[in-house]
């Protein structure tokens, strides 16, 4: 049985090593064609920049002590943006599975603010919260927070009712159902649930520096735009998508620790 187990995991590593090898081969051939693409004029460098262009305009504001400024104010913005966004959303969900009354009442008005164009309605947002790392926050965490609340609450409600019903029969009360069981079952659907909410996060942290933000990724990309200088903003998509995968690895990271340490003490 340990022999099994053991080659099980041996597969699984080596599985692993080969996507990863595909994957890092798949990158570097696009960016390999991209490059050839751009350098034989296939393609309008000015309009597509290429990788090594994007390469000089990184090590160009590297060395000018511009780029490590702007990227810390977006991370700062999009991890504030996670954690009151995705922890504000999981309380509220976790009120809402406490009180189906509640449920029913605000339903409606959830679905309303889920359905409304939050990016569309940054400027109003930045005017109500001010010109600043709070009104950039507050966007990020507008983006996400109705959709966490709903995902979340969906996932609650879903859980198998013979388990709710086996506790019920032994007596157990709803503080205890919530907290032996229907939290601890959804540990991993609220981190895919965070998971989602890291692109979400970004998407309002720029939508909020492209208006207001004078530092920032966001700024770096529209201030590109403006001056018609490509490189700058592939540069700073480049870095956006980077950080990105880096959170996502983090609490994917995470979710297996916790998912680990739980089968552990089982």
């Amino acid at each position: 049985m340990n022999d099994e187990c053991l080659d099980i995991k041996r597969n699984n590593r080596i599985r692993k090593i080969k996507l990863t090898i595909c994957q890092i081969v798949l990158l570097t051939l696009f960016l390999f064609i991209w490059e050839m693409l751009a350098r034989y004029e296939i393609i309008n460098e000015f309009i597509f920049s290429s990788p090594s262009s994007i390469y000089k305009t990184l090590v160009l504001y590297i060395e000018q002590g511009l780029l490590f400024k702007n990227i810390w104010i977006s991370i700062y913005e999009t991890i504030l943006g996670i954690i009151i966004g995705s922890a504000g959303g999981i309380i509220i969900a976790s009120i809402l599975w406490y009180s189906k009354t509640l449920t029913d009442i605000l339903r409606p008005f959830l679905n309303v603010l889920n359905a409304l164009p939050k990016t569309a309605l940054a400027p109003i947002m930045i005017i109500w919260a001010g010109a600043s790392v709070r009104g950039i926050v507050v966007v990020a965490v507008s983006i996400l927070i109705v959709i966490t609340i709903i995902s979340t609450h969906n996932y609650f409600i879903n859980v198998e009712e013979e388990k709710i019903k086996m506790m019920k029969s032994f007596g157990a009360t709803k503080t205890q159902l919530f907290t032996k069981l229907i939290f601890p079952s959804n540990i991993g659907n609220i981190a895919t649930v965070v998971k989602i909410n890291i692109g979400m996060s970004w998407i309002g942290v720029i939508v909020g520096e492209l208006l207001v933000s004078k530092e920032g990724i966001g700024y770096l990309i529209m201030y590109g735009g403006q001056i018609f200088n490509q490189d700058l903003v592939m540069m700073g998509v480049f870095i956006l998508s980077i950080f990105a995968f880096i959170m996502y690895v983090i609490v994917d990271k995470l979710e297996k620790f916790i998912i680990k340490k739980r089968g552990e003490k089982k």
